[in-house]
């Protein structure tokens, strides 16, 4: 192998300072995501928090409107992802029926799996976040533009999508969220256990 080929090396084939360090920053960073990944209330609730933070920042500087106009449709759009399968049942569709969930006893049972995971769903909603904070510390950013015509049109946008989101879900009959759907539960175990 060539000196200096792979990345955070040096050109005499020994690890630079600075790629030790941004390795490191990845793996704290990394670490704390992991450490979170149970506290999904928390996660949302400092999110929220973070949002709220960023539409006063909004308010009170009276502009960054088209930023915060493509952070919003940033969100729509992982929204839409979180509410679809994974699998579109639209691109199985046999001209006569399409796929469906089970409807019966002896149909076999296919969990609703999101093309947009919720960890990933909040780890990307955060994301776009900061990077429109980061953003609105740029005058570049902040074209001047009339804003209620980009309220109203992200409302259009917002409710023309979610029609068809859920035209989508009630074609293929499925439900993206847990809340209100029938739990099943298994026999109970009552064998014996021996103690050897």
């Amino acid at each position: 192998m060539p000196e200096g080929d792979s990345a955070g090396e040096s050109i005499h084939g020994r690890p630079s300072a600075i790629g030790n360090f941004f390795k490191r920053l990845g793996q704290i960073y990394q670490s704390w995501l992991d450490k979170s990944t149970p506290f999904s209330v928390v996660r949302w609730a400092a999110t929220l928090i973070l949002t709220a933070i960023y539409m006063l920042r909004v308010y009170i500087l009276q502009g960054w409107y088209i930023v915060t106009y493509a952070l919003g449709i940033y969100h729509l759009n992982l929204f839409i992802a979180f509410l679809s399968p994974k699998v579109d049942p639209s691109l199985l569709d046999d001209p006569d029926e399409g796929p469906e969930l089970p409807t019966k006893q002896n149909e076999e049972f296919r969990p609703f799996i999101r093309r947009l995971p919720e960890f990933k769903f909040w780890h990307s909603a955060t994301k776009g976040i900061i990077i429109a904070m980061i953003c609105t510390f740029f005058e570049a950013f902040n074209v001047p533009v009339f804003w209620p015509i980009l309220v109203m049109y992200f409302i259009m946008l917002f409710c023309i999508t979610m029609k068809r989101q859920i035209k989508h879900m009630i074609k293929y009959r499925y439900l993206p969220f847990t809340h209100g759907k029938r739990t099943y539960r298994g026999k109970e175990d009552t064998a014996k256990t021996f103690a050897s």
